[in-house]
This record gives structure tokens, C-alpha cells and sequence, in this order.
């Protein structure tokens, strides 16, 4: 099919939920894609975080290819062998408890402030289930983890909003106090908040939150949707701020393109979901769960040095090129911001460097890069080049 058929037949079938830009891509290799009418693009999104290894890498593809081919699903009810194995590296790299197997990220965050929740009603009983989020974070698209964003964009359109959550300000341990109470169950936080505008927070801020939360038996979330699973240049981004999370929630690149997501539970809380308390279909799916093994057994500690030393020639090159359109970077990892400066906005830019073969995203009011983690110096190269000439052009 052409482009203009696509979009077609998107128009009149597809509900008109995003802002697409005008590619359709077709297939792919490393972090390489091609549309469909043979145009060539560098990936520097990886499906928002999600194509970890990047594309038609030959072990995932193996893994994925001879699971599908043994067993596509199972119930719940019944055990299978890539959940358990998925489970126990999951584990045994984080040092926290348990897992519970879910879809996606959002689907993650309601697992992990359910498991919160119940924590609080088994120790204390009702009226203790206030979690404390902060200002420009974002945890999900469906009621209560929109609820559980602090920003107010995302407050409108489908009242009412589940109840119980508040918002501090990041890196303002006086804010969180401010907005404490009896009724707190638990703080969550993105260690680095992705939609929000990539922004790192402070390690004191973290570890004082971490003893807050400690002294007053709330429990620290973290939500490693975006963090996790090696984009900050360690297997989950809380591994850097030195602390031990009671819950860790995680999804996007576990399983290298396939849903896949879930809750791990630190021991204060490994044993709150009892059965019959929570759950999910297509949770700890086989095949899911073997593509998760495979990305899991790549993303060893050479690998991960490699991804902090491809961010940080990312940040270099981009803060080298010196264009008066774009200001610092920030990030961890191969999860980097970049300021955008001007009169044109993120948007704008990402344009211009989609129309010349540089997939990019945004975040707040600057450009996010996401890399697929297994990029090439070359793929780097190439995609910088053209974002050196393309925002070039426009000063």
C-alpha cells in the first residue's frame, strides 16, 4: 500500500487519538527503518522506548519465532516455563522480591498503586490511601493513572477522576511535607520524568524521599516504564539514586516490541496480592516472556556500559553543534532532552527532521531521544548529521 492509502484508510477507520507525522514505516533493521515507499530514516525513538534491541534483531527473533511456535498463550491458572524464567531475571539483577506480569506501562501503575493501597488497608484499615505524586509527571492514560499525573492538561474531559492523589513538587522535600497527611499510603516518582521533559531528579531529593517514606511507612513507587530495562545505562534507573524501592513498576522495553509490563514488589510488600486480588489475561504471556529472556540476557554489564557511553557521545555531539534553536541536554542514559530555544516549537523541529530521515520525539517543550539501545556509532552519526543540517538551515 502508499502512504496516501494508509492514511486513507486510517481516516476512516482509526479514531483520531494521535498527531501522527506523515511516515509510514514498513520494516526495519538495527536502528535503521524504511517506509513504505522505500525512503530510508535513522530511528532515535524506538516506539517511544519500546524497540530495545531495534529492529529484526536475529536472537529476539528466534526467541519470539520458537515460543510462538510451542505455545501462544496459556491461563493464568496453569504454569509455564518463560514467565518463571522472565520472573527470575528480573529478580535476581534488582534484588526485590516478586513480580506481577502485565501489559503495559499504564496497566503497571494501576497494579502498583493497588498493591500500595492494599499494603496500607492490611497494616492500617480504611482512610490511608493517599499516594503522593509530583508536578509534571505522567503515569498512564486510563482514569487512575491520569489521575495519579501531575499535570493539569491531562485533568479534563473524563470526570470524574479516581480520588486519592496529591501533587509535591520534584526535588522539594518541603513540598512533599506540605501536602502529606494520615490518610498517605505511598509516594511515586519517575526518577526521570520522561513526558514531562525528560528531567532527571536530584539524587539528595531521592534518598531524603526515600527516608521520608521509610519513617512513616509509605511506600516508594517508583515507575520505571521509560527508566527501566537498561535506558539509563543500568538495568533500572533507581540502581544510580542508591535506594531500594518497595515496589518497582516497569514495561516499554522488557520485551523488545511485544506487550509486556508488570509490578515487582520489595519484601515489605511481596506478599499484599493474595489470590483473587488482582490479575490479568494476557499477564506473563509465553511468548511475551520469552522475548523478555532474550532482552534480558543481552543487557549485561558491558552492554549497559556501552549505553551510558552512546548517551553521553549523544549529548556531546548535540551540545557540540552549538545551534542557537537548541540549549542544553539532559537525561540519563541513552534517555536524553533536549532544550529547544527560539521561536519554532519542539513540534515544529521534529518535522523538519522526520521530512529529512530522522525519527524524534518530544517531551515538554523540548525533543526527546529514545535510541533503540543496540544503535551503531554509524546510525549515530547519520542521525546527528542530519539533525546538524536540518536545524542548521532553519537559523
Amino acid at each position: 500500500m502508499t502512504l496516501e492509502e494508509i492514511k486513507a484508510l486510517d481516516r476512516q477507520y482509526i479514531m483520531p487519538t494521535y498527531s501522527r507525522f506523515p511516515v509510514a514505516v514498513d520494516h526495519g533493521q538495527g536502528a535503521t527503518v524504511w517506509d513504505v515507499e522505500g525512503k530510508e530514516y535513522i530511528d532515535f525513538t524506538s516506539g517511544i522506548g519500546v524497540n530495545s534491541l531495534g529492529y529484526n534483531h536475529p536472537l529476539w527473533t528466534r526467541a519470539v519465532s520458537e515460543q510462538a511456535a510451542k505455545l501462544g498463550h496459556i491461563c493464568n491458572l496453569f504454569y509455564s516455563e518463560p514467565y518463571v524464567r522472565a520472573a527470575e531475571r528480573l529478580c535476581s539483577r534488582s534484588g526485590i522480591c516478586n513480580v506481577f506480569f502485565a501489559n503495559s506501562g499504564a496497566e503497571s501503575n494501576e497494579g502498583m498503586i493497588k498493591l500500595a493501597r492494599k499494603y496500607s488497608f492490611d497494616r492500617y484499615g480504611k482512610g490511608r490511601g493517599t499516594v503522593i505524586t509530583l508536578n509534571k509527571s505522567f503515569h498512564g492514560r486510563t482514569i487512575t493513572t491520569l489521575a495519579a499525573t501531575g499535570q493539569e492538561v491531562f485533568h479534563n474531559y473524563f470526570y470524574p477522576f479516581t480520588e486519592g492523589f496529591r501533587y509535591a513538587d520534584a526535588n522539594d522535600l518541603d513540598s512533599v511535607e506540605e501536602v502529606a497527611g494520615h490518610d498517605v499510603c505511598a509516594v511515586m516518582v519517575e526518577l526521570v520524568q520522561g513526558e514531562g521533559g525528560v528531567l532527571p531528579l536530584d539524587q539528595e531529593f531521592v534518598r531524603k524521599l526515600a527516608q521520608l517514606c521509610q519513617k512513616r511507612d509509605w511506600l516508594l513507587l517508583v515507575d520505571e516504564v521509560q527508566t527501566g530495562i537498561g535506558r539509563t545505562g543500568t538495568l533500572f534507573a533507581f540502581q544510580q539514586y542508591g535506594i531500594q524501592p518497595d515496589a518497582v513498576s516497569f514495561a516499554k522495553g522488557v520485551a523488545g516490541g511485544l506487550p509486556f509490563g508488570g509490578v515487582m514488589a520489595g519484601e515489605k510488600c511481596r506478599d499484599v496480592f493474595t489470590a483473587g486480588t488482582h490479575g490479568t489475561t494476557f499477564g506473563g504471556n509465553p511468548v511475551s516472556a520469552a522475548a523478555a529472556c532474550q532482552v534480558l540476557d543481552l543487557l549485561d554489564d558491558d552492554f549497559l556500559q556501552g549505553v551510558r557511553e552512546k548517551g553521553s557521545y549523544l549529548r556531546e555531539q548535540i551540545e557540540g553543534m552549538d545551534l542557537p534553536c537548541l540549549g542544553e541536554t539532559r537525561g540519563l542514559g541513552m534517555m536524553i532532552g533536549v532544550e529547544v530555544r527560539g521561536e519554532r516549537t519542539n513540534r515544529e523541529l521534529a518535522e523538519k527532521l522526520v521530512e529529512n530521515g530522522l525519527l524524534i520525539l518530544t517531551a515538554g517543550q523540548g525533543l526527546r531521544l529514545l535510541p533503540p539501545l543496540v544503535i551503531t556509532r554509524e546510525e549515530m552519526d547519520r542521525g546527528l548529521a542530519i539533525m546538524r543540517e536540518t536545524l542548521g538551515a532553519l537559523t
